[in-house]
């Protein structure tokens, strides 16, 4: 069975209600970045971090499901060894039913101790003073540790980046969705599909990528309908 290695950004997950970063309307609009997504941010503030994140989860739940680009990724798997590796830190590509997803940037319905980083807690979790989705500066975990955010800020190293690579290598067929390219390191995974990978870009305002790849531009529930499509023919 070929290995379909599929990299998603903000766009897959734009159709389901959550905001993106960067576009018009986008959190950008409303938080400064560097408060609320970045190592400094979170020195600097960690009750708005926590406000923030505990923010978002409460929104993510409330609503908020996976739409037919995630559903056809898994209708996919049918036919082909499917591994996901995605930016995103919602957890819509596990709740559509994907096997295989690898978080770039972290998840955001996670914390992890501050202190013991190996120690991560999925949310809402018993083993936290804090049981729900919400969490603070007094959160803390079953050894009194304080948590944080299970997410990669801005200032910090992206531990499954080398994880990702690897995948990218081993694709028969590479397909990126909903991304700007503009975000390093991920914009750079396109760079190790060994040569001959056909590949595809599904965005409605694609960037500019090699000749050789073949572009879909429409958004993602769309765009992955016309991918499956030409997939299976």
């Amino acid at each position: 069975m070929k290995k379909l290695v599929v990299s998603t950004g903000a766009g897959i997950s734009a159709e389901s209600g959550m905001m993106t970063y960067r576009d018009a309307g986008g959190l950008w609009d409303n938080y400064p970045v560097m408060e609320v997504a970045s190592a400094e941010g979170f020195a600097a503030n960690p009750p708005l971090i926590h406000q923030f994140y505990s923010n978002m989860r409460k929104k993510m739940t409330a609503g908020v499901m996976p739409n037919a680009a995630h559903k056809g990724l898994v209708e996919l798997e049918k036919d082909f060894d499917v591994h996901v590796i995605t930016q995103n830190v919602d957890d819509l590509h596990e709740r559509a039913g994907s096997k295989n997803v690898l978080h770039l940037h972290g998840e955001l319905m996670k914390v992890r101790s501050m202190r013991h980083p190996e120690r991560v807690y999925a949310l809402p979790c018993d083993e936290l003073t804090d049981k729900g989705l919400e969490t603070t500066v007094d959160t803390r975990d079953p050894y009194g540790d304080a948590v944080r955010p299970h997410i990669v800020f801005f200032g910090e190293s992206v531990p499954n980046f080398e994880p990702a690579c690897h995948l990218v290598q081993q694709a028969d067929i590479l397909v990126i969705i909903g991304t700007s390219l503009v975000v390093y390191p991920a914009a750079a995974l396109l760079q190790y599909a060994k040569r001959g990978t056909p590949i595809y870009y599904i965005d409605p305002k694609p960037a500019a990528v090699p000749s050789w790849v073949t572009v879909i531009p429409k958004k993602a529930t769309e765009g992955v309908a016309d991918l499956i499509t030409l997939l299976r023919q």
